[in-house]
C-alpha cells in the first residue's frame, strides 16, 4: 500500500447499514468521532505547551536565555503556520483518523526526545549552543506535527454534522486547546516542580501517546466508510451547487475570497494576545509580580479553564442570544478582553485578583476567537473546502504568533537590567505591544463583516 493510498479519504463501504439501524448507528459513531477528536486535540496542546511550563527553570539554570526561548518558540509557530496552510489543503482529501493520529504520535516522540536530551545535557555537560540548536530544530519538527491536528478535527465535524448543528459542536471542539493548556499548567507544572524540567517533556509525550490511542479507537473518517449515507442525506440538509463541485475548485474560491483574509488577519492579532499570555504569562507573574512557579502556573491554568468556558459559550451566545449575529458578541468580547488584559498588565494585585484578570481575559478571547476564526469563517465557506479555509486562517495566525514570540522575547530581554547581580525586568514595552494587538483583533472583523458576508 502506497503513502497516498494509506492516507486518502476512505472509500464508501461495500456493506450498507440496514435502514432501520441507520439513525442509531449514525448518532453513535458521530458522537464517538466528535469526543475522540476533541479529547485528542486537547492532548495535542499538552505536547505543544510543554515548553511554556519549563521556561523559568531553563533560564534559572542558565541553559537558555529569554531571547533564545523566544526563537525556539517561534520555530514551532513559523513551521506550524506553513504546515497548517499546506496540511489544511491536504486534509480535505485525507482519512482524518490516520492523518490526525500520525501528527500526535510524532509530536509525542519529539517531546520525549527533548526530555531525554535534557537529561543527557545534565549528565554529559552538553554545551548551551548544542542544546539551543537541538531544541530549535526539534521544536520546529513539533510545529509541523502539530499542524496535522486542527484541520482533521474540524473536517470531521463537516463530514459528520449538518451545518445547523456545526456551530455548537465547533465551539465545544474549539475549547479543547484550553483543556490541554489547563492540563499542562497543572500536571506538567507539578511534575517540573518535583522532578525537574526534563520530565515536563516526558510526561507531555505520555499524554500524546494516550491521545494517539484515543484517535485510533474512537474516530471514524466518513459516514460512507461505515456503510451510512452522506451527512446531507442523514440530516435532511439540502444539497447546494458547491456540493457537486470538485474540491480543488472550491479551494481556489477560498483563496480568492477577501473575507477569509480579513478573518485571517484578525485571527493573527487574536493569536498575538492569546499566546503572549499563554507563553509569557508565567514569566511575567514571576518577575513582575514576584509569584513563585506554582502560583504563576496556577494563575495561567485558570486562564485555560475559563478559555474553555468562553469557547463553549460562543456558539450559544451567537446562535441563541444574538440570533446568529456574529458582530455583537465579537464587539462585547473584544472590549472585555482589552480591559481585562490591561488590568492584568498594568495594575497591582495578589493571587486571587490576577486569577480574575486572566480568567476574564481568557473567557472573552475564547468567545472572540470562536466567533471570528470559527463561526464567521464557517458562515462563508462550503463544507468541502473547510480544510483550505483553516489553512489560510492558520498560516496568518501562526506567523503572527511566531513573530510575537520573537518580539516579546527580545523586548523582555532588551529591557532587562542587572542591578547588584539581580535582573530587573521592565515589561512596559512588551505590554503595550500586546494591548495594541488586542484592540486591532476585534475592530477588523466588526468593521468589515457586511462586506465579508457578500
Amino acid at each position: 500500500m502506497g503513502f497516498y493510498s494509506f492516507y486518502r479519504i476512505s472509500k464508501p463501504s461495500k456493506e450498507t447499514v440496514a435502514p432501520e439501524k441507520v439513525d442509531g448507528i449514525y448518532k453513535a459513531l458521530r458522537n464517538r468521532t466528535f469526543w475522540g477528536a476533541t479529547v485528542a486535540y486537547s492532548l495535542y496542546y499538552v505536547c505543544r505547551t510543554s515548553l511554556n511550563v519549563v521556561k523559568q527553570p531553563l533560564i534559572d539554570e542558565g541553559v537558555l536565555t529569554a531571547g533564545q526561548l523566544g526563537l525556539i518558540g517561534s520555530a514551532l509557530f513559523f513551521v506550524y503556520a506553513v504546515g497548517k496552510f499546506i496540511n489544511g489543503f491536504i486534509a480535505d482529501y485525507c482519512n482524518v483518523r490516520k492523518f490526525m493520529a500520525t501528527g500526535l504520535f510524532i509530536s509525542a516522540a519529539v517531546n520525549l526526545l527533548m526530555g531525554v536530551l535534557g537529561l543527557l545535557q545534565g549528565f554529559a555537560g552538553m554545551s548551551a549552543i548544542v542544546v539551543f540548536v537541538s531544541f530549535a530544530l526539534l521544536w520546529g519538527v513539533n510545529g509541523w506535527m502539530q499542524s496535522m491536528g486542527a484541520a482533521p478535527g474540524v473536517i470531521s465535524l463537516s463530514r459528520w454534522f449538518p451545518q445547523s448543528k456545526r456551530g455548537t459542536f465547533y465551539s465545544v471542539f474549539s475549547a479543547s486547546p484550553y483543556l490541554g493548556e489547563f492540563i499542562s499548567y497543572n500536571v506538567l507544572a507539578a511534575v517540573v516542580a518535583v522532578l525537574g524540567w526534563h520530565y515536563g517533556f516526558i510526561i507531555a509525550a505520555l499524554a500524546g501517546l494516550i491521545g494517539t490511542a484515543i484517535i485510533l479507537v474512537f474516530v471514524s473518517d466518513t459516514p460512507e466508510s461505515k456503510g451510512l449515507p452522506p451527512v446531507q442525506t442523514l440530516s435532511g440538509e439540502a444539497l447546494t451547487k458547491e456540493d457537486g463541485m470538485p474540491t480543488r475548485e472550491l479551494q481556489k474560491m477560498i483563496v480568492r475570497h477577501p473575507g477569509i483574509w480579513v478573518i485571517a488577519l484578525s485571527s493573527a492579532f487574536i493569536y498575538i494576545t492569546k499566546y503572549a499570555v499563554a507563553g509569557w504569562g508565567v514569566l511575567f507573574l514571576q518577575k513582575e509580580k514576584c509569584f513563585d512557579l506554582d502560583e504563576a502556573s496556577q494563575v495561567i491554568a485558570f486562564s485555560a479553564a475559563f478559555g474553555v468556558l468562553g469557547t463553549v459559550l460562543a456558539g450559544w451566545l451567537s446562535d441563541k442570544v444574538f440570533r446568529s449575529d456574529r458582530v455583537k458578541p465579537a464587539i462585547l468580547s473584544g472590549i472585555l478582553s482589552f480591559i481585562s488584559l490591561y488590568l492584568f498588565l498594568f495594575t497591582e494585585g495578589g493571587f486571587v485578583l490576577n486569577i480574575i484578570y486572566v480568567s476574564l481575559f481568557s473567557l472573552s478571547v475564547g468567545v472572540l476567537y470562536c466567533i471570528v476564526a470559527g463561526l464567521m469563517a464557517v458562515d462563508i465557506v462550503p463544507r468541502k473546502a473547510t480544510g483550505a479555509a483553516l489553512g489560510v486562517v492558520g498560516i496568518s495566525s501562526y506567523v503572527a504568533a511566531g513573530l510575537q514570540d520573537i518580539t516579546s522575547g527580545y523586548l523582555i530581554q532588551f529591557n532587562t537590567e542587572q542591578t547588584g547581580g539581580v535582573d530587573i525586568y521592565d515589561f512596559g514595552p512588551v505590554s503595550i505591544f500586546w494591548l495594541a494587538a488586542a484592540l486591532i483583533s476585534f475592530i477588523l472583523p466588526v468593521v468589515n463583516w457586511k462586506k465579508m458576508k457578500k
